[in-house]
């Protein structure tokens, strides 16, 4: 008798689990209908690395801080996917990058002060900065600039932030050489 309402216990909370998680999902998904593709496949991936913290953290392979850091990570990505398709009111989003004030040298070598960042400035020719979402941590996020952008701010010699030394500089590239490599034809 005992076991069959143990049984009937598990078998009442993973029902509820699960509608929980059903109804969260179908929330999520209502509230992403109003996205494009791009915008839709993007947000799933989050929500996919988020199970993938959760499965690890559920089989204790991951201290509950790193959780928690991920997380929030993972939740700071998702607000600034968000407002910037409701923003541009376009289904692209550029490649994010979040990374909390202690982790700026994952990005930059030379990692520049987070207090002067200014919204929509260059880093490095490489990114460009979005803002800070706090989602638990700061989290500064930088949205990668494809090599088209890249090449033509170095064309243009825009203002570029030195991280070394904090400073803009105003022409990075007055001794940039540029070498290519000679295309190799296989003859028959």
């Amino acid at each position: 008798m005992l076991d069959t309402r143990l049984i009937r216990s598990a078998f009442i909370a993973t029902l509820i689990i699960l509608g929980a998680g059903t109804a969260v999902s179908a929330q999520s998904s209502k509230d992403e209908a109003q996205f494009g593709p791009v915008v839709r496949a993007y947000l799933g991936y989050l929500r996919n690395e988020q199970e993938v913290v959760d499965d690890r953290a559920s089989r204790r392979e991951i201290s509950a801080s790193y959780y928690r850091r991920n997380s929030n990570r993972i939740r700071a990505l998702r607000q600034m996917a968000i407002r910037i398709a409701r923003d541009t009111r376009n289904d692209y989003l550029p490649e994010l990058e979040a990374v909390a004030g202690d982790e700026l040298r994952l990005l930059f070598e030379r990692p520049p002060s987070f207090q002067a960042l200014r919204v929509g400035e260059v880093v490095q020719t490489t990114f460009r900065y979005l803002g800070m979402v706090r989602s638990g941590d700061a989290f500064y996020i930088f949205a990668r600039l494809d090599p088209y952008e890249q090449a033509d701010l170095l064309q243009r010699g825009d203002h570029i932030r030195n991280s070394a030394t904090g400073s803009v500089v105003s022409n990075p590239v007055t001794n940039l050489k540029v070498s290519t490599r000679s295309r190799r034809v296989s003859t028959p």
